[in-house]
């Protein structure tokens, strides 16, 4: 099937099919007259890819784990075990992310906690135009 078709099927843009096949996750045939032709697997690899990067991994270790993930009907699904180092690496990667941003947030708490009620020493200040 041809790019639009194939976008309107998945639900993806154009523009992040073709960032897709650049990253090496998608490899359409090409026409001679250039055209891309998108196999009815290649849905299976986008909602994959889709999959993974709402996991949080990037498109380098997509393409890395996805030649192992295998296309059970419903979704693709992780086939091979020796990918789990692979996964648990990422893991420990959003477990540092997530205690980073958790740490920023109390830090943030708590100079929200010691800073004064607005206007109460800076009449001139106005705080709706700061960020």
């Amino acid at each position: 099937m041809r790019m639009g078709e194939f976008s309107r099927r998945t639900g993806v843009s154009q523009r992040l099919l073709r960032y897709y096949e650049e990253q090496g996750l998608l490899q359409p045939e090409r026409k001679p007259s250039g055209y891309r032709n998108f196999a009815e697997e290649d849905i299976a690899t986008v909602r994959g890819i889709r999959m993974l990067l709402g996991a949080g991994l990037n498109t380098a270790t997509i393409a890395e784990l996805l030649p192992c993930m295998v296309d059970d009907g419903q979704m693709l699904a992780p086939g091979c075990p020796g990918m789990l180092p692979d996964l648990h690496r990422e893991r420990a990667r959003l477990d540092e992310a997530v205690a980073d941003l958790l740490s920023a947030r109390d830090a943030l708490d708590a100079i929200i906690t010691a800073t004064a009620p607005t206007g109460a020493d800076c009449p001139d200040a106005d705080y709706s135009k700061a960020g």
